[in-house]
Protein backbone atom coordinates (compact mmCIF):
# COMPACT_ATOMS: atom_id res chain seq x y z
CA UNK A 1 0.00 0.00 0.00
CA UNK A 2 1.52 3.32 -1.09
CA UNK A 3 2.14 5.88 1.68
CA UNK A 4 -0.91 8.04 2.32
CA UNK A 5 -2.55 10.21 4.94
CA UNK A 6 -4.64 8.46 7.58
CA UNK A 7 -5.84 9.44 11.04
CA UNK A 8 -2.32 10.17 12.30
CA UNK A 9 -0.35 11.63 9.42
CA UNK A 10 1.37 10.04 6.45
CA UNK A 11 2.30 6.36 6.79
CA UNK A 12 3.58 3.58 4.59
CA UNK A 13 6.11 0.81 4.19
CA UNK A 14 9.70 1.88 4.81
CA UNK A 15 10.63 0.52 1.40
CA UNK A 16 8.16 2.97 -0.16
CA UNK A 17 9.15 5.98 1.97
CA UNK A 18 11.96 6.86 -0.42
CA UNK A 19 14.05 10.02 -0.38
CA UNK A 20 12.21 11.50 -3.41
CA UNK A 21 8.81 10.76 -1.88
CA UNK A 22 9.78 12.26 1.49
CA UNK A 23 11.22 15.32 -0.26
CA UNK A 24 8.00 15.69 -2.28
CA UNK A 25 5.78 15.61 0.81
CA UNK A 26 7.99 17.99 2.78
CA UNK A 27 8.11 20.40 -0.15
CA UNK A 28 4.34 20.19 -0.61
CA UNK A 29 3.78 20.82 3.12
CA UNK A 30 6.03 23.86 3.15
CA UNK A 31 4.44 25.18 -0.04
CA UNK A 32 0.84 24.70 1.07
CA UNK A 33 1.00 25.48 4.80
CA UNK A 34 2.43 28.24 7.04
CA UNK A 35 5.81 27.45 8.58
CA UNK A 36 7.20 30.55 10.31
CA UNK A 37 10.53 30.28 8.50
CA UNK A 38 11.74 27.22 10.41
CA UNK A 39 10.86 23.54 10.86
CA UNK A 40 11.60 21.50 13.99
CA UNK A 41 12.33 17.87 13.10
CA UNK A 42 12.00 14.96 15.52
CA UNK A 43 11.98 11.18 15.27
CA UNK A 44 11.12 8.01 17.13
CA UNK A 45 13.45 5.05 17.79
CA UNK A 46 12.62 2.75 14.88
CA UNK A 47 15.67 1.86 12.74
CA UNK A 48 14.54 3.76 9.64
CA UNK A 49 13.78 7.04 11.42
CA UNK A 50 17.28 8.64 11.49
CA UNK A 51 17.70 8.31 7.73
CA UNK A 52 14.20 9.60 6.98
CA UNK A 53 14.72 12.51 9.40
CA UNK A 54 17.90 13.35 7.49
CA UNK A 55 15.93 13.48 4.24
CA UNK A 56 13.37 15.75 5.91
CA UNK A 57 16.09 18.12 7.12
CA UNK A 58 17.68 18.22 3.67
CA UNK A 59 14.30 19.02 2.08
CA UNK A 60 13.62 21.82 4.59
CA UNK A 61 16.99 23.42 3.96
CA UNK A 62 16.55 23.08 0.19
CA UNK A 63 13.49 25.32 0.57
CA UNK A 64 15.72 28.00 2.13
CA UNK A 65 14.28 27.46 5.62
CA UNK A 66 15.96 26.74 8.94
CA UNK A 67 15.91 23.08 9.92
CA UNK A 68 16.00 22.55 13.68
CA UNK A 69 17.12 19.01 14.49
CA UNK A 70 15.53 17.92 17.78
CA UNK A 71 16.72 14.32 17.52
CA UNK A 72 14.84 11.45 19.17
CA UNK A 73 12.02 13.10 21.08
CA UNK A 74 8.32 12.47 21.91
CA UNK A 75 5.86 13.94 19.44
CA UNK A 76 4.19 16.25 22.02
CA UNK A 77 7.61 17.55 23.10
CA UNK A 78 8.45 18.39 19.49
CA UNK A 79 5.11 20.15 19.04
CA UNK A 80 5.55 22.10 22.27
CA UNK A 81 9.00 23.25 21.15
CA UNK A 82 7.96 24.33 17.65
CA UNK A 83 4.77 26.09 18.73
CA UNK A 84 6.65 28.04 21.40
CA UNK A 85 8.89 29.46 18.65
CA UNK A 86 6.16 29.99 16.05
CA UNK A 87 7.66 27.34 13.79
CA UNK A 88 6.41 24.31 11.90
CA UNK A 89 7.40 20.75 12.83
CA UNK A 90 7.71 17.33 11.22
CA UNK A 91 7.86 14.17 13.31
CA UNK A 92 9.24 11.01 11.74
CA UNK A 93 7.26 8.18 13.31
CA UNK A 94 5.04 5.22 12.58
CA UNK A 95 3.64 5.45 16.11
CA UNK A 96 2.55 1.96 17.25
CA UNK A 97 2.75 0.09 13.94
CA UNK A 98 5.54 -2.41 13.13
CA UNK A 99 9.07 -1.30 12.28
CA UNK A 100 8.71 -2.18 8.60
CA UNK A 101 6.50 0.93 8.37
CA UNK A 102 7.11 4.56 9.18
CA UNK A 103 5.56 7.94 8.57
CA UNK A 104 5.50 11.71 8.95
CA UNK A 105 3.39 13.92 11.20
CA UNK A 106 3.10 17.56 10.17
CA UNK A 107 2.62 20.61 12.41
CA UNK A 108 1.99 24.22 11.44
CA UNK A 109 3.04 26.92 13.97
CA UNK A 110 -0.39 26.73 15.60
CA UNK A 111 -0.35 22.97 16.05
CA UNK A 112 -1.26 19.73 14.33
CA UNK A 113 -2.51 19.98 10.76
CA UNK A 114 -6.20 19.44 10.00
CA UNK A 115 -7.85 17.49 7.20
CA UNK A 116 -8.12 20.57 4.99
CA UNK A 117 -4.33 21.00 5.37
CA UNK A 118 -3.85 17.41 4.22
CA UNK A 119 -5.92 18.18 1.12
CA UNK A 120 -3.74 21.21 0.35
CA UNK A 121 -0.57 19.16 0.81
CA UNK A 122 -1.83 16.43 -1.51
CA UNK A 123 -2.74 19.07 -4.10
CA UNK A 124 0.78 20.52 -3.94
CA UNK A 125 2.58 17.21 -4.54
CA UNK A 126 4.78 16.95 -7.61
CA UNK A 127 5.67 20.62 -7.82
CA UNK A 128 9.25 21.71 -8.45
CA UNK A 129 10.51 23.61 -5.39
CA UNK A 130 11.64 27.19 -6.02
CA UNK A 131 15.38 27.81 -6.12
CA UNK A 132 16.60 29.23 -2.82
CA UNK A 133 19.86 29.58 -0.86
CA UNK A 134 20.48 26.59 1.39
CA UNK A 135 18.74 27.13 4.73
CA UNK A 136 20.46 27.02 8.12
CA UNK A 137 20.79 23.93 10.30
CA UNK A 138 20.38 24.07 14.08
CA UNK A 139 19.86 21.65 16.95
CA UNK A 140 17.49 21.90 19.90
CA UNK A 141 16.82 19.99 23.14
CA UNK A 142 13.03 19.84 22.85
CA UNK A 143 12.77 17.27 25.64
CA UNK A 144 13.93 19.75 28.30
CA UNK A 145 10.99 22.10 27.83
CA UNK A 146 8.53 19.21 27.84
CA UNK A 147 9.95 17.88 31.10
CA UNK A 148 9.81 21.36 32.64
CA UNK A 149 6.15 21.67 31.62
CA UNK A 150 5.17 18.81 33.90
CA UNK A 151 7.64 19.21 36.72
CA UNK A 152 6.39 22.80 36.98
CA UNK A 153 2.75 21.99 36.28
CA UNK A 154 2.29 19.49 39.12
CA UNK A 155 3.22 19.62 42.80
CA UNK A 156 6.66 18.26 43.64
CA UNK A 157 5.10 15.58 45.89
CA UNK A 158 2.45 14.40 43.40
CA UNK A 159 3.99 10.90 43.28
CA UNK A 160 5.55 10.87 46.75
CA UNK A 161 5.42 7.43 48.33
CA UNK A 162 4.56 5.71 45.05
CA UNK A 163 6.65 3.13 43.25
CA UNK A 164 6.07 3.62 39.56
CA UNK A 165 7.09 1.02 37.03
CA UNK A 166 8.12 2.48 33.68
CA UNK A 167 7.68 -0.01 30.85
CA UNK A 168 10.32 1.45 28.58
CA UNK A 169 10.39 -0.93 25.58
CA UNK A 170 11.34 1.27 22.59
CA UNK A 171 9.24 4.31 23.48
CA UNK A 172 11.03 7.54 22.61
CA UNK A 173 9.57 8.91 25.89
CA UNK A 174 11.13 6.20 28.06
CA UNK A 175 13.81 8.33 29.75
CA UNK A 176 11.51 11.33 30.12
CA UNK A 177 8.97 9.17 31.97
CA UNK A 178 11.61 8.15 34.50
CA UNK A 179 12.76 11.76 34.92
CA UNK A 180 9.25 13.14 35.53
CA UNK A 181 8.38 10.39 38.02
CA UNK A 182 11.51 11.11 40.06
CA UNK A 183 11.02 14.90 39.81
CA UNK A 184 7.51 14.54 41.25
CA UNK A 185 8.65 12.52 44.24
CA UNK A 186 8.05 8.97 43.02
CA UNK A 187 10.41 6.01 42.86
CA UNK A 188 10.81 5.04 39.21
CA UNK A 189 11.56 1.44 38.25
CA UNK A 190 12.62 1.15 34.59
CA UNK A 191 11.45 -2.16 33.12
CA UNK A 192 12.02 -4.05 29.84
CA UNK A 193 14.10 -1.53 27.93
CA UNK A 194 14.65 -2.76 24.38
CA UNK A 195 17.23 -2.00 21.72
CA UNK A 196 14.88 -3.54 19.15
CA UNK A 197 11.78 -1.59 18.13
CA UNK A 198 8.62 -3.03 19.69
CA UNK A 199 5.30 -1.86 18.19
CA UNK A 200 3.30 -1.29 21.40
CA UNK A 201 -0.29 -0.29 20.71
CA UNK A 202 -1.58 1.11 24.00
CA UNK A 203 -5.16 0.82 22.76
CA UNK A 204 -4.90 -2.89 21.96
CA UNK A 205 -2.17 -4.47 24.07
CA UNK A 206 -1.50 -8.06 23.09
CA UNK A 207 -2.18 -10.78 25.71
CA UNK A 208 1.50 -11.76 25.99
CA UNK A 209 2.45 -8.20 26.95
CA UNK A 210 -0.38 -7.91 29.47
CA UNK A 211 0.62 -11.23 31.02
CA UNK A 212 3.97 -9.70 31.99
CA UNK A 213 2.42 -6.92 34.04
CA UNK A 214 1.33 -8.99 37.06
CA UNK A 215 4.84 -10.37 37.42
CA UNK A 216 6.34 -6.90 37.31
CA UNK A 217 3.96 -5.67 40.01
CA UNK A 218 4.92 -8.57 42.26
CA UNK A 219 8.64 -8.40 41.56
CA UNK A 220 9.01 -4.65 42.09
CA UNK A 221 6.13 -3.96 44.54
CA UNK A 222 4.67 -1.44 42.10
CA UNK A 223 1.84 0.96 42.86
CA UNK A 224 1.30 1.75 39.19
CA UNK A 225 2.84 0.89 35.82
CA UNK A 226 3.11 3.48 33.05
CA UNK A 227 4.26 3.55 29.44
CA UNK A 228 3.53 5.10 26.04
CA UNK A 229 3.40 4.08 22.41
CA UNK A 230 6.44 4.45 20.17
CA UNK A 231 6.33 8.21 19.66
CA UNK A 232 5.00 9.14 23.10
CA UNK A 233 1.64 10.66 22.26
CA UNK A 234 -0.50 7.89 23.78
CA UNK A 235 -0.40 6.84 27.45
CA UNK A 236 -0.55 3.43 29.05
CA UNK A 237 -1.43 3.09 32.73
CA UNK A 238 -1.91 -0.09 34.79
CA UNK A 239 -3.52 0.64 38.16
CA UNK A 240 -2.80 -0.91 41.55
CA UNK A 241 -5.44 -3.58 40.87
CA UNK A 242 -3.19 -4.58 37.94
CA UNK A 243 -5.76 -3.51 35.35
CA UNK A 244 -4.90 -1.63 32.17
CA UNK A 245 -6.85 1.62 32.41
CA UNK A 246 -8.55 2.43 29.08
CA UNK A 247 -7.39 5.66 27.49
CA UNK A 248 -10.88 7.15 27.47
CA UNK A 249 -11.18 6.54 31.23
CA UNK A 250 -7.86 8.35 31.71
CA UNK A 251 -9.30 11.11 29.52
CA UNK A 252 -12.45 11.43 31.62
CA UNK A 253 -10.48 11.54 34.87
CA UNK A 254 -8.08 14.11 33.41
CA UNK A 255 -10.90 16.34 32.15
CA UNK A 256 -12.52 16.28 35.59
CA UNK A 257 -9.24 16.96 37.42
CA UNK A 258 -8.52 19.96 35.19
CA UNK A 259 -12.00 21.42 35.67
CA UNK A 260 -12.89 21.22 31.97
CA UNK A 261 -16.30 22.30 30.71
CA UNK A 262 -16.32 20.93 27.15
CA UNK A 263 -14.92 17.59 25.98
CA UNK A 264 -14.38 16.78 22.30
CA UNK A 265 -13.83 13.08 21.74
CA UNK A 266 -14.43 10.50 19.00
CA UNK A 267 -17.55 8.40 18.80
CA UNK A 268 -15.48 5.36 19.85
CA UNK A 269 -14.76 6.78 23.31
CA UNK A 270 -16.54 5.53 26.43
CA UNK A 271 -19.96 7.20 26.68
CA UNK A 272 -19.50 7.44 30.46
CA UNK A 273 -18.06 10.94 29.94
CA UNK A 274 -21.57 12.18 29.12
CA UNK A 275 -22.95 11.06 32.49
CA UNK A 276 -24.49 14.06 34.30
CA UNK A 277 -22.22 13.42 37.28
CA UNK A 278 -19.35 15.04 35.37
CA UNK A 279 -21.25 18.13 34.22
CA UNK A 280 -19.47 18.16 30.86
CA UNK A 281 -20.71 19.14 27.43
CA UNK A 282 -19.55 16.39 25.09
CA UNK A 283 -18.95 16.84 21.35
CA UNK A 284 -18.53 13.57 19.41
CA UNK A 285 -16.25 13.39 16.37
CA UNK A 286 -14.80 11.00 13.85
CA UNK A 287 -11.73 9.05 14.98
CA UNK A 288 -8.42 10.90 14.65
CA UNK A 289 -6.83 13.89 16.33
CA UNK A 290 -7.47 16.24 13.35
CA UNK A 291 -11.21 15.77 13.87
CA UNK A 292 -10.90 16.27 17.63
CA UNK A 293 -8.86 19.45 17.11
CA UNK A 294 -11.39 20.78 14.60
CA UNK A 295 -14.19 20.26 17.13
CA UNK A 296 -12.13 21.92 19.87
CA UNK A 297 -11.41 24.93 17.66
CA UNK A 298 -15.11 25.23 16.82
CA UNK A 299 -16.04 25.07 20.51
CA UNK A 300 -13.45 27.72 21.41
CA UNK A 301 -14.60 29.97 18.57
CA UNK A 302 -18.21 29.72 19.73
CA UNK A 303 -17.30 30.29 23.38
CA UNK A 304 -13.82 31.85 23.77
CA UNK A 305 -13.73 31.41 27.55
CA UNK A 306 -14.82 27.76 27.47
CA UNK A 307 -12.52 25.27 29.17
CA UNK A 308 -12.14 22.92 26.22
CA UNK A 309 -10.23 19.64 26.17
CA UNK A 310 -10.10 16.68 23.85
CA UNK A 311 -8.99 13.09 23.96
CA UNK A 312 -9.18 9.87 22.00
CA UNK A 313 -9.98 6.33 23.07
CA UNK A 314 -6.23 5.66 22.87
CA UNK A 315 -5.75 8.19 25.70
CA UNK A 316 -3.91 10.91 23.78
CA UNK A 317 -5.04 14.12 25.52
CA UNK A 318 -5.31 17.63 24.04
CA UNK A 319 -5.46 20.69 26.29
CA UNK A 320 -7.31 23.66 24.84
CA UNK A 321 -7.27 26.16 27.71
CA UNK A 322 -4.83 27.66 30.21
CA UNK A 323 -5.26 25.88 33.54
CA UNK A 324 -3.04 28.35 35.38
CA UNK A 325 -0.37 25.69 35.77
CA UNK A 326 -0.36 24.41 32.18
CA UNK A 327 -0.67 26.28 28.91
CA UNK A 328 -2.69 24.83 26.01
CA UNK A 329 -1.12 22.06 23.94
CA UNK A 330 -3.25 21.16 20.94
CA UNK A 331 -1.76 17.82 20.10
CA UNK A 332 -2.07 14.36 21.60
CA UNK A 333 -0.03 14.13 24.79
CA UNK A 334 0.89 11.12 26.94
CA UNK A 335 2.13 12.67 30.18
CA UNK A 336 -0.91 14.75 31.14
CA UNK A 337 -3.35 11.79 31.16
CA UNK A 338 -0.82 9.76 33.15
CA UNK A 339 -0.15 12.39 35.81
CA UNK A 340 -3.58 14.01 36.23
CA UNK A 341 -5.42 10.81 37.35
CA UNK A 342 -2.60 10.02 39.79
CA UNK A 343 -2.76 13.58 41.12
CA UNK A 344 -6.54 13.26 41.46
CA UNK A 345 -6.17 10.03 43.44
CA UNK A 346 -3.64 11.68 45.75
CA UNK A 347 -5.92 14.70 46.27
CA UNK A 348 -8.81 12.35 47.13
CA UNK A 349 -6.64 10.36 49.53
CA UNK A 350 -7.29 7.14 47.66
CA UNK A 351 -5.75 4.81 45.10
CA UNK A 352 -6.10 5.04 41.36
CA UNK A 353 -8.03 1.75 41.30
CA UNK A 354 -10.50 3.03 43.90
CA UNK A 355 -10.93 6.27 41.95
CA UNK A 356 -11.77 4.27 38.83
CA UNK A 357 -14.12 1.90 40.64
CA UNK A 358 -16.17 4.91 41.80
CA UNK A 359 -16.91 5.96 38.21
CA UNK A 360 -20.24 5.19 36.49
CA UNK A 361 -20.27 1.50 35.45
CA UNK A 362 -19.60 1.71 31.73
CA UNK A 363 -16.76 -0.30 30.20
CA UNK A 364 -15.01 -0.54 26.87
CA UNK A 365 -12.73 -3.03 25.15
CA UNK A 366 -10.86 -2.87 21.86
CA UNK A 367 -8.64 -5.04 19.71
CA UNK A 368 -7.68 -5.45 16.09
CA UNK A 369 -6.86 -7.92 13.35
CA UNK A 370 -3.69 -7.15 11.43
CA UNK A 371 -3.11 -8.06 7.82
CA UNK A 372 -6.58 -7.19 6.50
CA UNK A 373 -6.36 -5.01 3.39
CA UNK A 374 -8.13 -1.69 3.90
CA UNK A 375 -10.15 -2.05 0.69
CA UNK A 376 -11.44 -5.47 1.73
CA UNK A 377 -12.38 -4.24 5.20
CA UNK A 378 -14.15 -1.21 3.75
CA UNK A 379 -16.17 -3.40 1.37
CA UNK A 380 -17.24 -5.60 4.28
CA UNK A 381 -18.33 -2.56 6.31
CA UNK A 382 -20.23 -1.18 3.31
CA UNK A 383 -22.14 -4.45 2.97
CA UNK A 384 -23.14 -4.47 6.64
CA UNK A 385 -24.08 -0.79 6.49
CA UNK A 386 -26.40 -1.22 3.54
CA UNK A 387 -27.92 -4.56 4.53
CA UNK A 388 -29.78 -4.86 7.85
CA UNK A 389 -30.22 -8.62 7.34
CA UNK A 390 -26.45 -9.02 6.92
CA UNK A 391 -25.92 -7.06 10.16
CA UNK A 392 -28.40 -9.21 12.04
CA UNK A 393 -26.69 -12.37 10.77
CA UNK A 394 -23.19 -11.15 11.60
CA UNK A 395 -24.13 -9.88 15.07
CA UNK A 396 -26.11 -12.99 16.02
CA UNK A 397 -26.46 -13.28 19.77
CA UNK A 398 -26.03 -9.57 20.49
CA UNK A 399 -29.74 -8.82 20.72
CA UNK A 400 -31.99 -6.55 18.71
CA UNK A 401 -30.42 -3.53 17.01
CA UNK A 402 -31.74 -0.24 18.42
CA UNK A 403 -29.38 2.37 16.94
CA UNK A 404 -26.91 2.72 14.09
CA UNK A 405 -24.12 5.34 14.06
CA UNK A 406 -22.13 5.88 10.85
CA UNK A 407 -19.99 8.77 12.10
CA UNK A 408 -16.85 6.68 11.55
CA UNK A 409 -17.18 3.08 10.50
CA UNK A 410 -20.14 1.07 11.75
CA UNK A 411 -21.30 1.50 15.35
CA UNK A 412 -24.31 -0.55 16.44
CA UNK A 413 -26.18 -0.24 19.75
CA UNK A 414 -28.19 -3.26 20.85
CA UNK A 415 -31.12 -3.73 23.17
CA UNK A 416 -29.73 -3.74 26.69
CA UNK A 417 -27.13 -1.06 25.92
CA UNK A 418 -24.22 -3.07 24.51
CA UNK A 419 -22.34 -1.45 21.62
CA UNK A 420 -20.13 -2.86 18.87
CA UNK A 421 -18.09 -0.60 16.60
CA UNK A 422 -16.20 -1.85 13.54
CA UNK A 423 -13.73 0.31 11.66
CA UNK A 424 -10.93 -0.32 9.16
CA UNK A 425 -7.71 1.55 9.96
CA UNK A 426 -7.13 4.56 7.76
CA UNK A 427 -3.37 4.06 7.39
CA UNK A 428 -2.52 0.43 8.11
CA UNK A 429 -3.89 -2.98 7.05
CA UNK A 430 -5.81 -3.42 10.30
CA UNK A 431 -9.44 -3.98 11.23
CA UNK A 432 -10.39 -2.55 14.61
CA UNK A 433 -13.23 -3.62 16.86
CA UNK A 434 -14.51 -1.57 19.82
CA UNK A 435 -17.14 -2.66 22.32
CA UNK A 436 -18.96 -1.00 25.18
CA UNK A 437 -21.12 -2.60 27.88
CA UNK A 438 -22.11 -2.40 31.53
CA UNK A 439 -19.37 -4.84 32.60
CA UNK A 440 -15.73 -5.39 31.69
CA UNK A 441 -16.38 -9.04 31.02
CA UNK A 442 -19.22 -8.40 28.58
CA UNK A 443 -17.22 -5.78 26.66
CA UNK A 444 -14.19 -8.09 26.41
CA UNK A 445 -16.35 -11.03 25.32
CA UNK A 446 -18.03 -8.96 22.64
CA UNK A 447 -14.65 -7.99 21.16
CA UNK A 448 -13.28 -11.54 21.29
CA UNK A 449 -16.38 -13.04 19.71
CA UNK A 450 -16.63 -10.37 17.02
CA UNK A 451 -12.96 -10.62 16.05
CA UNK A 452 -13.36 -14.41 15.73
CA UNK A 453 -16.29 -13.84 13.38
CA UNK A 454 -14.25 -11.32 11.39
CA UNK A 455 -11.33 -13.73 11.06
CA UNK A 456 -13.68 -16.46 9.86
CA UNK A 457 -15.18 -14.06 7.32
CA UNK A 458 -12.09 -12.17 6.15
CA UNK A 459 -9.22 -14.54 6.94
Amino acid sequence: MAPKFGTSGLRGLVTELTAPLVRDYVTAFLTACPHGGAVHVGRDLRPSSPQIAGWVIDAVRAMGLTAVDCGAVPTPALALSSMAEGAAAIMVTGSHIPADRNGLKFYVPGGEILKEDEARINAALGQTPPEAPLGAAETRDAAAGYLARYTGGFAADTLAGRTVGVYQHSSVARDLMVAVVEALGGRAVPIARSDTFIPVDTEALDPDTQALFAGWFAEHALDVLISTDGDGDRPMVVDNARRVVPGDVLGTLTARHLGAGVVCTPVSSNSMVADPVFGLRVERTRIGSPFVIAAMEAARAAEPDAKVVGYEANGGFLLGFDTGALTPLMTRDCLLPILAPLAAAKAAGTTLAALIDALPPRFTAADRIAGIATERAQAFIADLTENSAARAAFFTGCGAEVALDLTDGLRVTFEGGAVLHLRPSGNAPEFRCYAEADSRETAATLVTRTLASLRARLG
